[in-house]
């Protein structure tokens, strides 16, 4: 008994015992808020976004701030799919400062780190990774961001690793992007975060 109790705090230890808690309902955008005029409505349990007439970047973020946590996030890319999930952002109009994790079409570093209004690409996956993602079809990103460390997955697979100063001393929402373009569509579900 003394064994397996101190076998569940290692297990604690290496990894966090609390639970996952979802920050969608399912049925509203409930905790999110909308910034800019493109398209973000929710049918059949899915956040969906889509260009909106003006063709330009768009965001759906939390009305809670985050710190430490690990997100998991299920998207599906339709026509262009550029998009992102943005984590310790802030955002004015349609100006965030934060770190991006790309979700792009192949070939365009999706699980890379981009930080927007700043210094641009911080850190991309190699390209042999891109084989991860699967266009069109449901796939799963993680991100962890613990101080300055952040770590990626896309479908089980470690896509970066970085740490960075500037990031570990930031705090803000969670962010999900529409690129400028227009002629973007991707679903989301499964939106689950659990705080460290």
């Amino acid at each position: 008994m003394i064994f397996r109790f101190c076998l569940f705090l290692s297990l604690c230890g290496l990894f966090s015992c609390s639970s996952y808690q979802s920050i969608f309902d399912g049925d509203s955008l409930e905790g999110w808020k909308n910034y800019g005029t493109e398209k973000w409505y929710v049918q059949e349990g899915m956040i969906i976004s889509e260009s909106g007439p003006d063709a330009e970047y768009g965001y759906l973020a939390t009305a809670k701030t985050y710190k430490d946590f690990e997100l998991s996030v299920d998207f599906k890319q339709e026509a262009n799919g550029n998009s992102g999930v943005f984590i310790r952002s802030s955002i004015e109009g349609t100006k965030i400062t934060g770190w991006q994790s790309e979700v792009a079409p192949p070939g365009q570093h999706t699980g890379g780190i981009y930080e927007s209004y700043g210094r641009g690409w911080l850190i991309k996956p190699d390209p042999a990774k891109d084989a991860a993602l699967k266009f069109g079809d449901w796939n799963t990103m993680k991100i962890k961001a613990v101080g300055g460390q952040v770590t990626t997955w896309l479908n089980g697979m470690e896509m970066i690793t970085i740490t960075d100063e500037k990031i570990g001393g930031a705090k803000g929402s969670i962010a999900l992007q529409i690129h400028s373009g227009g002629g973007i569509k991707v679903y989301w579900r499964n939106l689950k975060i659990k705080e460290l």
